[in-house]
Formats: C-alpha cells, structure tokens, sequence
C-alpha cells in the first residue's frame, strides 16, 4: 500500500514522495519496470460504429446526404487496423459495418444493367441510419445538458430543531373585565343617534296626480309636474312617474324646436 507522505518543512530534510510498508522512499529504484503498455490515452471515445462514422463525416464537413464512401471506407479500416494494434477488444458491430461499408463500395463500383440504373442508391439506407442515430445523439445532448438534480442541482437538507414555546395565560381578575366592558359600552353610547325614515314616494301614486293635472285639450308645461320642495327624491319619483305614463301611451311629450319648452297633455 502506498501512500502520500508529506511533514512540515521544521521537522525534515528531505521529504520522501511514497510510504511503502511504513518506510519512507525518497530514491526511485533502479530496478522498477514499468511495461510500455501501461498507460494508454485514448483523445476519442466512440460509442458504437454509427458513432465513429458520423464523426469521421462531421470531421471533414461532408454533406450525409452524399457520402463518399471509398474515402470514408479507407478511414474506417484505418481505424479498425488502430484497434488491432493497441490490443483493444474489437467489438462485432465494428466488424459488421465494416462489412456493410465494403458491400456499398464493391456496388457503386460495379457496372449496373441499363434495366436497373433507376435502382435505389446503395448508400441509402445507410445514410437513413446515421441521421437517425444523429437526431438521437443530438436529444441525449440536449437532455444531458438540463440541469439534473445531484449533478448540478443539490438540494438543502435542514433539519429544523423542535421548539416548544409555552406562553403562559394571562390572570385576568373580574374587576378589571368589567371596568373594560364600561369602558366600551360607554363609547358605544357616543355614537347613538336618532333616524328618521322618511315616508317612501309610490310611482303608481305620483302617476295617478299627473294624470289628474293634464287633459287632451291644454298643454300643461313639463316644469309643472316637479316639486322642488319634495327634494331629490320627489323629483326623482315625478320624473319616473311620467316616464312609466309615456312607455304606457297615456301622454304625449311636445316641443316646437329643439331647447323650446316642453309640454305635456293626455293622449286623445
């Protein structure tokens, strides 16, 4: 086991870099072998055959409507070839496509019969492939990069202490309650007063008055069927009263000219 060894810079002359077994190694030994394949760096990482494909597309800004698939073929095998010589585990749909790219090549270079030339291009279901792997790519990116809760959200966990809160009744003695109800009861009294309901005007009453005051014969000038005396309110029920007499046609409303006085006289 091997670990970190580091002490203040009082108390040492020469700090040591490892622990092995308790005891501090400052010399690196001689005798260490370290194989040549220890340490590999891989800069891409694909996850699949579709993957490496669009990659190598994107890379050189080819249209995937129009693939060259000799050059991306040649790419491809230069990268499987890669695979073998670092020792990596080659997986079989690498193999798969590989097969697949040199099947469309091996048609796109063979002469085709007059009678088939309208047939499908080769590459078509290849490229429906990669641009259907693209949309799924592009929505696993737009997906991953939400903010996802305890990634990139964390939420605050606090525990809120219990507090019991104990308020203690006030002692009230029966004087004092009393006293305050006086209190209110005398500020109540302050506020009293005396209302007088007046006597509520009927429509159907003021209707029947001017009835009695006009005929068909002579006009009786409007002003006459108001009495100012009477407030608004009386104003108010007379002005109504011969509203309900003209909707009901008993009386007629004349006006030589217009703002010429108005008249008012029963219907013949």
């Amino acid at each position: 086991m091997t670990e970190l060894f580091s002490k203040s810079a009082s108390d040492q002359s020469e700090m040591p870099f490892a622990l092995i077994q308790g005891e501090p190694l400052a010399v690196i030994p001689q005798d260490l072998y370290i194989p040549p394949d220890a340490l590999l760096i891989f800069l891409e990482a694909f996850e699949g055959p579709l993957d490496l494909l669009l990659y190598m597309i994107k890379r050189q800004n080819i249209d995937i409507l129009n693939i060259p698939v000799a050059t991306i073929t040649r790419q491809y095998m230069e990268y499987i070839n890669l695979m073998n010589e670092l020792q990596l585990e080659l997986a079989a749909e690498y193999l798969v496509m590989a097969a697949m790219l040199a099947e469309i090549k091996s048609r796109l270079l063979l002469p085709r019969p007059a009678e088939s030339l309208e047939e499908d291009d080769p590459r078509a279901e290849l490229m429906r492939r990669l641009q259907e792997y693209e949309q799924f790519k592009k929505a696993a990116e737009d997906i991953d990069a939400l903010d996802r809760l305890e990634r990139d959200i964390h939420l605050p966990q606090i525990e809120i202490p219990q507090i019991e809160i104990k308020m203690p009744l006030p002692e009230v003695e029966i004087g004092a309650l009393l006293n305050a109800f006086r209190d209110v009861v005398n500020r109540a009294e302050q506020f009293a007063s005396h209302h007088v309901d007046r006597e509520p005007l009927s429509v159907r009453e003021r209707m029947v008055i001017v009835l009695d005051k006009i005929s068909a014969e002579k006009f009786t000038s409007f002003g006459d069927f108001f009495e100012p005396g009477e407030g608004r309110m009386g104003v108010v029920v007379s002005f109504l009263a011969i509203l309900e007499l003209l909707r009901e046609s008993l009386i007629e409303l004349v006006q030589s000219e217009p703002y010429a006085p108005i008249y008012v006289k029963a219907t013949a």
